[in-house]
């Protein structure tokens, strides 16, 4: 059977603190934004209230993420069903908050090191490799209401603290890293990746592209860092990436489709793979009333720190539409046009395999740095039976087709790192709050108001993604 995956690459898994961790208040752990995000399909909606401002209040509330999945206490035995399933790698996040508990603090909390002490650990001992997300929408509480978010150039400090910490502390034993997940999910969302409220700036382009700024000179301090720290570190950004499509052959459609994909999935990785604003930036702020606040030796800072390698998540294409009527893609969390040759999932999200392989086509034709799948998968409602098996053919499906995609961009002469499908263990979903989407291959007994047993159970998926891992993507059936 011919080889379609080169030697080395790098099968494992993905998940983030703030969705899986739990303990929101346990060893010295401060709060991070989502700790005060409201659970539910109606989150999103919350967030982007006028008058949302982090206040707690679980009279009206429930907060998932609280909770999450245990994985805090129960680590090593999902690690150990990771090794079951033969990851080569895990990606995960490390809690700013459970080194820096409100972020502002000059020493770190032991407490919270020496969790990912255990954590690495765990790994390496399974011949897993950590690939170790800095920021993945989980900024300290206290950054956010008392300094705005990112808009706030004064963060860029406490972060490069914090990096430096985890850096320092972990970077002879962790290769693999990335600074800000889907930073350019701000363009729709700046609640997670910025931390900014409609009060602080949500709705202002000022703000955004502002806090964009400061995030990339964070960005490159911390590849400074990690390459002083150990040259074999290899450090990437982190976006999300939509495949975008001109609803027909209309002009201005393209136009609109190429300024889509110039603004969402390229922006931020041009400036941090690049290491300068792209040619098209300063027409955008123009055109947004944008003007950075650019301080002396900040371009030279990125210029000489770039990302090694491009980190994205996959989940869905986008059609742009400017011209005439046309239905909307209901749930696709980057709106647009509804593409009729494509089938939706449970939650409303276009599934395109074709769009990856074109997607990897473009950012490698653009880039010329390695790319690394770090999402992708399928969010679904799983029903087990009375034994809590799991036959969840459709998540085996829309795997297949994007694993296939993947070996096809490799044959187009694409450099693929590796593929960690989003949520390889049930999880607390970003976008709603609910335990009800599911992505993983590993079925965990809890409903969405986070209650049930938390036992882990084996899905169909399990052992037919082991299977792909061991034939190193060869045996996909």
């Amino acid at each position: 059977m011919k080889e379609r995956f080169p030697q080395g690459f790098m099968w494992g898994g993905a998940t983030a603190a703030n969705q899986v961790e739990g303990a929101y208040n346990e060893d010295g752990k401060g709060l991070s934004i989502v700790d005060a995000i409201p659970g539910g399909k109606s989150r999103l909606a919350i967030v982007s209230s006028p008058d949302f401002d982090f206040t707690l209040d679980p009279s009206r509330y429930t907060y998932p993420n609280h909770k999450g999945i245990d994985h805090y206490h129960r680590f090593r035995e999902d690690i150990a069903l990771f090794k079951e399933m033969g990851f080569k790698c895990y990606r995960f996040s490390i809690a700013w908050t459970r080194i820096y508990p409100n972020g502002v603090e000059q020493q770190p909390n032991e407490a919270g090191l020496r969790h990912y002490d255990e954590v690495i650990a765990t790994c390496l001992a399974h011949g897993i490799e950590p690939v170790i997300t800095l920021s993945h929408y989980e900024m300290p509480l206290h950054l956010a209401t008392e300094f705005g978010g990112w808009k706030n150039r004064e963060i860029i400090e406490h972060f490069e603290r914090f990096a430096r910490t985890v850096l320092e502390r972990y970077g002879q034993k962790v290769k693999y890293w990335m600074t800000f997940n889907e930073i350019n999910s701000a363009v729709h969302f700046p609640m997670m990746s910025q931390s900014l409220t409609v009060k602080t700036g949500a709705l202002d382009p000022q703000a955004k592209f502002q806090a964009w700024h400061n995030q990339f000179v964070a960005s490159s301090m911390a590849v400074k860092i990690a390459h002083e720290t150990n040259p074999a570190i290899q450090i990437g950004c982190m976006i999300i990436y939509a495949t975008a499509y001109a609803f027909d052959c209309n002009p201005l459609n393209q136009l609109a489709t190429l300024k889509e994909m110039q603004s969402f999935n390229f922006y931020c990785a041009d400036v941090q793979a690049k290491g300068d604003y792209p040619y098209y930036a300063k027409s955008l702020w123009k055109s947004l009333g944008v003007t950075l606040d650019i301080q002396p030796g900040d371009m030279a800072l990125i210029k000489a720190h770039t990302v090694d390698y491009i980190g994205f998540s996959y989940y869905m294409s986008t059609t742009i539409n400017k011209t005439a009527e046309a239905e909307s893609a209901q749930g696709n969390l980057l709106g647009g046009a509804r593409n009729p040759f494509l089938e939706a999932s449970d939650w409303g999200w276009e599934i395109d395999p074709v769009g990856l392989r074109i997607g990897l086509n473009q950012l490698y034709d653009r880039y010329q740095k390695p790319l690394f799948i770090v999402e992708n998968g399928l969010g679904a409602i799983d029903k087990p039976d009375e034994n809590f098996r799991v036959e969840d053919d459709y998540r085996i499906n829309y795997l297949r087709q994007h694993i296939e995609a993947m070996a096809e961009a490799i044959d187009d002469g694409v450099e693929l790192m590796g593929y960690t499908p989003w949520g390889c263990i049930d999880l607390v979903s970003m976008s709603t709050g609910e335990m009800s989407k599911r992505y993983g291959f590993i079925y965990v007994d809890l409903d969405d108001t986070i209650s049930g047993t938390g036992n882990r159970y084996k899905k169909k998926s399990f052992y037919w993604y082991q299977q792909v891992i061991a034939s190193n993507g060869s045996d996909l059936e």
